[in-house]
């Protein structure tokens, strides 16, 4: 069914999407701050795990335990979609931000928008010119962004495109999110997801050793607390709102968080963790930026009338997937 808007006051929409701007975008600087003294895989998967739990408790206080049951598909649906994102996503993010900055990680990460455009004309689907120029512009600015940094020796290259993999890996989760059973509850779904997603971290972070690198005794106060800070803030407080937010405004508003992430990314970088910003970052990152705010202005204007909509409601059903589709965004954080 279509997802209905309910009413609130603008204030309270907006302290939603505040939320969401600020507490996503910190998220890398955070990851960056873990990974320096804690194994990436076996983190994330932790990060996860706690945060499944922690929602499953919400679920069952507040709607009981019937909230926690699901079938068989819902759970393999969910364990793919889990795994790309989680795994596939925050796992090659929590693996590259050990040599890339927080900031440019942010930057890379933001063409996900653009990646599930392509996934979609790569699976049968006309895409509007505007959207076809927002993508190739966004591409164009990844480039921008990695070839002087990486060529130059100043960012490892394969750390970059362990980004940018991340990035993929998140797209398709995200491209396949509407096409497989999920739970209808949205917090279900992503408990399920994220329980599923932190235990292939952990297997994965096992198997590739990094059980010898968890020397509690060096794990710093600093890495510690932003772990704390991803269980709560990034993981459970950020997707309430914004959960949240998607039931009392546009998709088009709320995704205007894939554009204020990355810029919210490179002030803190800069500030906190005194991360360089060059021409060509700058540059790429207007690139980006533009790019997806021009693929997710496009979409949203192709949906039909609201007359429409409601004289037909499969095609309201088609239009919200669409443009959500097309203004799904990073979160590999």
């Amino acid at each position: 069914m279509a997802r209905t808007e309910r009413h609130a006051p603008e204030w309270q929409i907006w302290t939603a999407l505040g939320i969401v701007y600020v507490v996503w975008g910190s998220t890398y600087l955070a990851i960056r701050v873990v990974v320096e003294t804690m194994p990436p895989l076996l983190t994330g998967g932790v990060r996860h795990v706690i945060a499944a739990a922690i929602i499953a408790i919400l679920l069952v206080l507040r709607r009981g335990s019937g909230s926690l049951r699901l079938t068989r598909g819902e759970w393999m649906g969910a364990g793919f979609v889990g795994l790309a994102l989680l795994l596939g996503g925050n796992g090659l993010v929590m693996l590259g931000e050990r040599d890339v900055p927080s900031a440019l990680t942010a930057l890379l990460v933001a063409v996900v928008p653009l990646w599930v455009v392509v996934l979609r004309r790569l699976f049968g689907e006309r895409v509007a010119m505007g959207t076809a120029f927002g993508v190739i512009a966004g591409f164009v600015g990844v480039a921008v962004l990695i070839l002087p940094q990486g060529l130059g020796g100043d960012v490892a290259l394969v750390g970059m495109l362990l980004v940018v993999l991340a990035g993929l890996s998140w797209s398709i989760g995200s491209f396949f999110s509407k096409r497989v059973a999920l739970p209808h509850d949205p917090l279900a779904s992503t408990g399920a997801q994220m329980l599923v997603g932190g235990l292939g971290l952990l297997v994965v972070g096992a198997l590739a050793g990094e059980i010898g690198l968890a020397q509690f005794e060096r794990f710093s106060p600093a890495s510690l607390v932003s772990l704390v800070y991803l269980i709560v803030f990034g993981s459970v407080v950020a997707y309430t709102a914004y959960t949240w937010a998607l039931l009392h405004a546009s998709v088009s508003r709320v995704s205007t968080y894939a554009y204020v992430n990355p810029v919210v990314a490179m002030v803190l970088g800069w500030t906190l963790l005194r991360e360089d910003i060059s021409l060509s970052m700058l540059t790429g990152a207007a690139l980006i930026v533009v790019s997806v705010g021009l693929v997710i202005r496009t979409e949203a204007r192709l949906a039909p009338p609201v007359g429409a909509l409601e004289a037909d409601p499969k095609a309201s059903d088609a239009a919200i997937e669409i443009e959500e589709d097309a203004v799904e965004i990073s979160r590999p954080t």
